[in-house]
């Protein structure tokens, strides 16, 4: 049979586009078909926009631990201005990634795809067809079901807000609100967090999430855990969050971060018997669907894996290798960095605390204060705290940062853990002088295999 396209994507996100490259430098027809924005959410609405407003706080942060010292007046941030620098910057990124798609011969449809058949997908008016098939449509903020959700914003609106809110009320106290509250807060605004759960942050080391809700707490903010949402109502100016327990606040912006939600509907998966829910789409080990020429990827898969952008990109290049059979094994994934963009950046990888916690006879704890024994080369950051996860073999296993640099120590902490790097092969790699980098090898050859 005769297909119109080699391989089509439904969705343009990094789950998508990564691997539609490679498929098309190898020759292959592709097309991607996105109702939205090429890119999908990270690059519009999410990811970039997260990181290019959150720099100049950043920096802030580190001017103020300099302020009994050297530093008279660290300065404001304007944050109608920096929104319009996040537009002007950003913006143009759709326009970029269309015309990297052409250059590279890839054909993209603005239409949201429903499947008819296992090759059959309807775009808009028309039908095209596909010998392969791949599932990249995302998740989606998930949205409370009360009174007065109308009141409610998601992260995508927050993060195109024109005025930062005097009173901002999360509702939930996970990675996108812990995120948003830190900037709020660093410009002097009120923050109430409500969450179902008894803490912050409950997939990240317990210590570390006390120290950071500790330091919010110190700047302003309110945290009210064991609390379920049941309704929002209109004021004069702003809302008032009610909560089953009695609890009332009111603030002027409410912000509903109680997770996300796999983009599964009306996508005609039922009706080809392929399962799948608010967790995702079901896959093999091979990320395929039980309709064997239909993959999924990215945010859309029903997974344990940490679901992030560098996680959608390592599958979309996976699956791009199996459509051409270059790799018929199952997907193997590396240890997989998890970061949160507060401040400061709480992060792990591999192995977790609490995990190894559980395991003494797999695994040797090790903590390290790692601010106060390098106060010279830590840019004065002097809380900044460093677990160490060593299994039996003398590897290092997994690890848990508390500090501003944490996002560029766990991805060389990665590397150390995905190639089992021992004390003997850091001792005998130069490293450049005096960087934190060098001091995180040097604390980590005693510790690890000779």
């Amino acid at each position: 049979m005769k297909f119109d396209y080699d391989v089509a994507y439904l969705g343009s996100g990094h789950s998508c586009w990564h691997g539609a490259l490679t498929l098309a430098a190898a020759g292959k027809k592709v097309v991607l078909l996105d109702h939205d924005l090429p890119g999908g959410a990270c690059t519009n609405y999410g990811c970039d926009a997260k990181i290019l407003l959150d720099g100049p706080f950043e920096h802030l942060e580190g001017l103020q631990r300099y302020r009994d010292i050297c530093v008279e007046h660290p300065g404001t941030i304007d944050w109608k201005t920096l929104m319009a620098y996040k537009k002007r910057v950003l913006t143009p990124f759709p326009g970029i990634l269309a015309g990297i798609f052409e250059t590279a011969g890839l054909d993209f449809i603005r239409e949201r795809g429903k499947l008819l058949d296992a090759h059959a997908i309807r775009a808009g008016g028309k039908t095209i067809t596909a010998e392969t098939i791949v599932l990249g449509v995302g998740q989606r903020s998930a949205r409370l079901d009360i009174p007065g959700k109308e009141y409610l914003h998601d992260s995508r609106e927050f993060l195109d807000i024109e005025e930062m809110p005097e009173h901002l009320v999360c509702i939930g106290a996970g990675i996108i609100s812990m995120e948003f509250a830190s900037m709020a807060l660093a410009l002097g605004k009120k923050v109430t967090f409500l969450e179902f759960l008894p803490r912050a942050l409950s997939a990240y080391p317990e210590k570390y999430v006390s120290k950071l809700v500790e330091k919010m707490t110190g700047q302003g903010a309110d945290f009210h855990f064991g609390e379920a949402v049941c309704g929002v109502e209109r004021t004069g100016t702003g809302c008032k969050v009610m909560a089953k327990s009695g609890l009332c606040v009111e603030g002027d912006y409410v912000l509903d971060a109680t997770g996300r939600v796999a983009n599964f509907e009306d996508l005609g998966l039922e009706e080809l018997g392929i399962p799948a829910g608010r967790r995702g789409i079901r896959v093999d080990g091979h990320l395929r669907t039980c309709v064997p020429n239909i993959y999924a990827s990215g945010d859309a898969i029903d997974k344990d894996i940490p679901r992030l952008t560098p996680t959608a990109e390592f599958e979309s290049n996976y699956i791009a290798s199996q459509i051409l059979g270059l790799d018929d094994a199952p997907i193997r994934y590396p240890a997989v960095p998890n970061l949160v963009f507060t401040l400061p950046r709480i992060a792990q990888v591999g192995v977790t605390v609490e995990e190894a916690e559980k395991s003494p006879e797999r695994y040797r704890v090790v903590e390290i204060p790692y601010g106060v024994q390098n106060e010279w080369v830590d840019n004065r950051e002097l809380d900044i705290d460093m677990t160490f996860i060593i299994d039996n073999e003398g590897f290092l296993a997994g690890a848990a940062l508390y500090g501003s640099e944490a996002g560029t120590w766990i991805d060389f902490l990665t590397l150390v853990i995905n190639q089992k790097i021992g004390g003997g092969e850091l001792r005998n790699m130069i490293f450049a002088f005096p960087t934190q980098t060098y001091m995180i090898a040097s604390t980590l050859v005693p510790l690890l295999k000779k």
